[in-house]
């Protein structure tokens, strides 16, 4: 027989149901519209014990970022196995996914939200991006990276995010699409930089040399070839 008794939660466990519960309202709003009462109330608690466990608003908020930045990240990680052009399909895909399912969530993350300029939102927001640089570094089979090929990664992980956050005002264009068109970006950041460096010429080649008929970069390829013609 059950006595109807709740169960009391640890600290660290409270904290962590407080970050899950915080970052789905924020998922679905803008952080500035979530008030500290909607998140006790979503988490079945008091807001006096909000507090009691996040000394403000903005604690909370950055901690609900701490646990987005790190989804965010994961989502470049991708077995080097296969050509480059699927994997980078793939791995668009899952980001992808997160945007989908985490709009304003993003947005703030992207933007700074309630804590725009904050050290800790900007950390965050950095530790995304280097972890992904590093994950296409990894791809890439490139230990210590000439200047070109950095300006090239860093360029279309910075083309990815604002891709993404014009895509959520309206999702206009099919996100399948963006997925494809921005691995087709990366294409030709590195052709064009290949271009002017044979360093990144050479890169370029070894990439090109395992790509199969079907996959995403010779499909830009063609394109441009029909452009032309």
């Amino acid at each position: 027989m059950t006595t109807g008794v709740r169960r009391r939660m640890g600290v660290e466990e409270r904290r962590q149901q407080l970050i899950g519960v915080a970052l789905e309202l924020f998922s679905r709003r803008s952080p500035d519209e979530v008030s500290i009462d909607e998140i006790a109330s979503a988490a079945g608690i008091s807001r006096p014990l909000v507090y009691h466990y996040f000394p403000g608003k903005l604690s909370l908020y950055e901690a609900a970022l701490k646990r987005a930045s790190d989804d965010l990240a994961a989502r470049f990680m991708e077995p080097r196995e296969g050509p480059l052009g699927a994997r980078l399909l793939r791995v668009m895909g899952r980001f992808f996914d997160f945007v989908d399912e985490h709009g304003p969530g993003f947005s703030a993350l992207m933007r700074g939200g309630p804590a725009v300029g904050s050290s800790t939102t900007n950390a965050l927001i950095d530790g995304v991006r280097q972890a992904a640089y590093v994950q296409i570094l990894s791809h890439l089979d490139v230990r210590e990276p000439p200047a070109r090929l950095e300006l090239v990664i860093r360029s279309w992980i910075s083309l990815a995010e604002s891709t993404a956050l014009i895509w959520l005002d309206g999702r206009r264009i099919p996100r399948a699409e963006l997925e494809t068109q921005l691995v087709h970006d990366f294409a030709a950041l590195a052709a064009v930089s290949a271009a002017y460096d044979e360093e990144m010429g050479a890169l370029l080649r070894r990439i090109l040399k395992d790509e199969p008929a079907d996959g995403p970069f010779a499909d830009l390829v063609g394109r441009l070839i029909a452009l032309a013609s």
